[in-house]
């Protein structure tokens, strides 16, 4: 019976993750947004109104956060602030969550999740060893998986940065061959596409224009999202910026080691292709196979005088 119980408690918080993931909104610039509401009035907004345009999640939700987060961050060492500021970054500040914030729902969940199990092995009245071990297991759990869910954003935006990279090269070579600037470059890379590299360039011009030299710009993205190929490229720049080097024949040699690059990394992902199917077939289609060849001659066997003998 508590077995039944851990089960449908463990169905029930993935359901509601689902859902909070499913319902979570899409991040964006504030700023622009409320540029945009009054661009298409006559009439300013007043507060009242604004905070009413908001969703339920913006007006509740995300200030309750706030307010717990911030009441964490008096007890937390700045160090693990710094380390949990740094991943958000590298994830992209996915739903404008602070560090204060994430380290939060890492705690709430862990004592959401470990008292559950605590409370159906306390109603059960089974045996308190194994009760007390599964909910310092669940607990540990619910502490690691906003992490775990953290590295999957981080690991998934940087293989998308490294698949654009070539592309976004190939363009900023032609723009500088064509007589642009750098900078003018990679306001075009911004402009023409939507990802998460252009993003970051577009993070790259805003620095600058705010009073960051490009060399330091360039260098805290490259910082930030800790592609190494990304970095390569922006020690390349800074250097060519440096000693005076057409920065057309520097973009050109990237681009084509870029391209490279991507098609070595497809070609060891086909290389372990086979390694990976090895585990489906193994546990699921062979079963299934030896079920369906092997099933008439054992039903036929038992069925005889010879499969009498084990009945």
């Amino acid at each position: 019976m508590w077995l039944i119980g851990i089960l449908l408690v463990i169905v029930i918080f993935a359901v509601v993750l689902v859902l909070a993931a499913l319902r979570a909104p899409e991040p964006t610039d504030p700023i622009q947004q409320r540029l945009a509401e009054y661009g298409d009035r006559d009439t300013p907004l007043t507060l009242e109104e604004i905070e009413l345009s908001q969703g339920f999640y913006d007006r509740m939700i995300l200030p309750m956060l706030n307010n717990i987060g911030k009441m964490a961050m008096r007890f937390t060492p700045q160090a693990t602030l710094e380390s949990a500021r740094d991943r958000l970054a590298s994830a992209g500040n996915p739903m404008g969550i602070e560090p204060g914030i994430f380290l939060t729902m890492r705690i709430v969940l862990a004592l959401l999740l470990g008292g559950a199990i605590f409370y159906v092995f306390a109603l059960s009245r089974r045996n308190w060893v194994q009760g007390l071990l599964l909910t310092g297991l669940f607990t540990f759990l619910g502490y690691s998986f906003p992490d775990l869910w953290l590295s999957g954003r981080i690991s998934a935006r940087q293989k998308n940065i490294f698949r654009s990279m070539p592309d976004a090269l190939d363009l900023l070579t032609i723009s500088v061959e064509a007589g642009l600037g750098f900078d003018a470059a990679m306001a075009q890379v911004h402009e023409k596409w939507d990802d998460e590299l252009s993003r970051e360039l577009g993070r790259v011009l805003r620095e600058i224009r705010l009073g960051k030299t490009r060399r330091e710009a360039l260098r805290s993205m490259a910082d930030r999202l800790g592609v190494a190929e990304l970095t390569s490229f922006v020690a390349a720049v800074i250097q060519s910026e440096q000693l005076g080097v057409s920065m057309g024949t520097v973009l050109r040699v990237q681009s084509d080691q870029m391209r490279v690059r991507r098609r070595q990394m497809a070609e060891e992902e086909a290389q372990r292709a086979p390694v990976k199917i090895v585990f489906p077939i193994g546990l699921l289609i062979f079963p299934s196979l030896l079920i369906i060849l092997l099933g008439p001659a054992i039903l036929s066997m038992l069925s005889s005088p010879l499969g009498a003998m084990f009945r």
